[in-house]
């Protein structure tokens, strides 16, 4: 007798989507969680270093075009006290944006199903 038909193959595909939608949940909150926090750190790594924050802050002192008089000091650590400024707001913008979406993925599920539930009610 045949070993696979299709009602062999229609059972297994039957199981594996009901495995599937109970799989689901532990995946979203442990495997996808790790790996969009893991792509949410890259990204704002790639992003730091591009803004180039952490240079500008660790060499905050060091005076710029060799001007090592007081005025070339004064106006070398005021300009990298501005950038810093400005690089170090767009930095936290990018964190606050990568924070709020990681709540995103966190709630989202159980919002979508909230609001299911509200419609199924009404």
């Amino acid at each position: 007798m045949f070993q696979h038909n299709f009602f062999t193959y229609s059972g297994k595909i039957i199981i594996r989507i009901f495995a599937d939608i109970l799989y689901f949940p532990i995946w979203w909150y442990s495997v996808g969680f790790l790996r969009q926090v893991k792509g949410i750190s890259i990204f704002l790594h790639n992003q730091e270093q591009s803004l180039g924050f952490f240079i500008w802050l660790k060499n905050i002192f060091v005076p710029m075009y060799g001007q090592r008089d007081f005025a070339g000091r004064l106006i070398s650590f005021l300009i990298r006290l501005v950038q810093i400024t400005f690089r170090g707001v767009l930095l936290l913008i990018w964190l606050i944006l990568l924070l709020s979406l990681i709540i995103v993925w966190l709630v989202g599920p159980v919002l979508l199903i909230l609001v299911l539930f509200w419609q199924f009610l009404q």
